[in-house]
């Protein structure tokens, strides 16, 4: 992983052995419910439920009875009784998605939760004690929703114990090409997967990913489904093919065309293994699948090329 991401893996690291509420922030994309799962993970709850719940998604008036559930007649079609996410998670770890978009009058209860440990059925008198350690998550600046008076800042003061901040993907460049080839052999399992040739990670490296991990994913699935050919071309990408690139080397450098830290920093088989199959992922591009024109164009035997194939599974 990226330096950027090392640091996140760190905080997870020592967030995951305390018991404090853990606040992700992060945009659109980036990966925010993936941090909660692994804080949960390599945390001691990790044998306890983990349960997330997206409080933008959910009406207002819904969202008290998920969080606290209620009792019998609580409300109009209340003809049972439900626990809510708060004593589902009990013992665990509860996933409080984009809580920027909470209601105040929401937001003090979450606050009550959190200081006594305890919650409050709709409909109901009776507290119920719980033991859950609360994970929010969100992509907005909640300083400045304090500032508005769209966020209480007594409850930005509980969750904000612990912070993670999740970098969008434009500010880890060096992932990109790894996560690609991990979403591709997803999506190939337990086939063979496609590859990617030097013209579509220099695509991929210049785009701005403004859907982040997520938008990434969904473009590696869609050339799965529809790309016919073995290795994924520049023009199989989604993108304005006018669109400024970087230049070959971005897909192991930097924009100045030094290696990046990261590549600098491994082992040098693993890093001459990967230039190596990007090499003849786009000589087989270029020569549009033609085995002896690829190694022509690389200036090795067939039978040379043929061995490297198979090793590499870009058959």
């Amino acid at each position: 992983p990226s330096a950027a991401m090392r640091e996140v893996h760190k905080r997870i690291g020592l967030a995951a052995a305390s018991a404090a509420p853990v606040l992700v922030l992060g945009e659109t994309g980036t990966g925010k419910e993936m941090v909660a799962r692994a804080l949960h993970r390599h945390s001691d709850r990790a044998g306890a439920p983990f349960v997330a719940i997206n409080c933008s998604a959910i009406p207002k008036e819904l969202l008290e009875s998920e969080l606290f559930g209620h009792v019998r007649g609580a409300f109009t079609g209340a003809t049972g009784e439900r626990a809510g996410c708060f004593r589902a998670a009990d013992g665990g770890v509860l996933l409080l998605d984009e809580i920027g978009d909470m209601a105040p009058d929401v937001q003090a209860k979450i606050l009550r939760a959190l200081q006594e440990g305890e919650v409050t059925p709709l409909g109901s008198h009776r507290t119920v004690k719980v033991d859950v350690r609360v994970v929010a998550a969100t992509h907005r600046d909640l300083a400045a929703a304090v500032r508005a008076g769209q966020f209480r800042q007594d409850l930005l003061y509980r969750l904000d114990v612990l912070s993670i901040r999740v970098p969008p993907l434009r500010e880890r460049r060096d992932d990109i090409v790894a996560l690609a080839g991990h979403f591709l052999r997803r999506a190939a399992a337990p086939g063979a997967p496609k590859v990617l040739s030097e013209g579509a990670v220099r695509q991929l490296m210049g785009h701005d990913w403004p859907g982040n991990v997520r938008e990434l994913r969904n473009v590696m699935e869609r050339c799965h489904a529809l790309v016919r050919h073995p290795v994924i071309g520049a023009a199989d990408l989604p993108f304005d093919a006018d669109a400024p690139s970087p230049s070959p080397s971005g897909a192991a450098g930097t924009a100045s065309g030094a290696p990046s830290a990261d590549w600098l920093g491994g082992e040098l088989p693993a890093a001459v293994e990967r230039l190596e199959r990007l090499l003849i992922a786009d000589a087989l591009d270029r020569a549009r699948g033609n085995r002896a024109e690829a190694a022509r164009r690389l200036g090795i035997h067939r039978q040379l090329l043929y061995r490297k194939i198979a090793q590499y599974g870009l058959e």
